[in-house]
């Protein structure tokens, strides 16, 4: 998923992703510009999932 696709994108996945994994805070998925590797970081250490499988889940969302 690139940086663009991410960012037109996050609003809409933001609140897919909070259904699945309650436990993540506004915090962790603040999406900055230019730090989509920050983002998928917070998301494979709360879900547990390599960074390869945190990009094909959001691409399924």
């Amino acid at each position: 998923m690139d940086s663009l696709e991410l960012k037109g994108k996050w609003n809409e996945l933001k609140g897919k992703v909070k259904q699945a994994y309650g436990d993540l805070t506004e915090d962790d998925l603040k999406h900055e510009e230019g730090k989509d590797d920050e983002l998928y970081g917070k998301l494979q250490q709360k879900t547990g999932k390599t960074r390869d499988e945190v990009i094909t889940w959001l691409k399924s969302l």
